[in-house]
């Protein structure tokens, strides 16, 4: 199935699951979220740094 999905599209279904996820369960932490995201949707380490980096920014512009 993944093979049939354009290129990024997983990690653009991971993006959303993982906002979803941290809407309803803010107190998940992140690290957790992205290693579920990697193996729900089959990305690469390279995909998972992006997560943690995308994230990691995101949540320093909310506290701030």
């Amino acid at each position: 199935m993944n093979d049939l999905l354009p290129k990024g599209e997983e990690l653009r279904r991971a993006v959303k699951w993982m906002s979803d996820h941290m809407e309803q369960q803010s107190d998940t932490p992140l690290h957790k979220l992205v290693d579920e995201a990697v193996f729900k949707f089959d990305l690469s380490p390279k995909d998972a740094d992006f997560l943690i980096e995308f994230y990691h920014q995101a949540l320093k512009k909310k506290d701030s």
